[in-house]
């Protein structure tokens, strides 16, 4: 029910888990979650992007702009958290499919979007994520044996999420 993409390819992965989300949405999975709506542009901070919360948004800039000399940890922490909340609702009105763009520091530390994905896995809810290197100890410390790890690939990945979404069905 806990799906992971490991990988240490910035953006890739962006494309990878939009297209997941929308053919799973043609295939009437109701999917939610956050996918990156917009990444660093024209040499900005890495963390620079916004993140769109699916099926329909809103958008959050979860980047604070401070200025071309900060070196400074840029994430803004009450959009991350608007974010999780809103992300959160959408569980509560039932789902198929959660997928969190990255499970990342403030997740490794117990904090972002652990709640969400708890709450959905609780509800039998599948969940998708991206996982970079420097968190992946967190992930496992916070997964278990409990995740499968996908390859880059959405057809691959959307095979595992027919399965997932399938053992879901047939519980219930």
């Amino acid at each position: 029910m806990l799906g992971y993409i490991h990988s240490a390819t910035r953006g890739t992965t962006n494309a990878i888990l939009a297209r997941v989300a929308d053919r799973a949405d043609k295939q009437g999975l109701r999917v939610t979650g956050l996918i990156q709506a917009r990444g660093p542009q024209g040499g900005a901070h890495p963390c620079d992007m916004d993140l769109r919360c699916l099926p329909d948004g809103p958008v959050f800039a979860i980047a604070q702009h401070l200025g071309a000399g900060s070196h400074g940890c840029r994430m803004d922490l009450a959009a991350l958290e608007q974010a999780a909340l809103a992300v959160s609702a959408r569980i509560e009105k039932g789902a198929d499919l959660l997928i969190i763009n990255k499970f990342g520091a403030q997740e490794s530390q117990g904090r972002g979007f652990v709640t969400a994905i708890v709450n959905a896995l609780d509800r039998g809810i599948a969940v998708l994520t991206v996982v970079n290197p420097q968190n992946i100890d967190g992930f496992r410390a916070f997964a278990g044996n409990l995740a499968t790890e996908l390859p880059p690939d959405h057809d691959a990945i959307l095979s595992w999420v027919a399965r997932a979404t399938d053992a879901v069905s047939a519980e219930h």
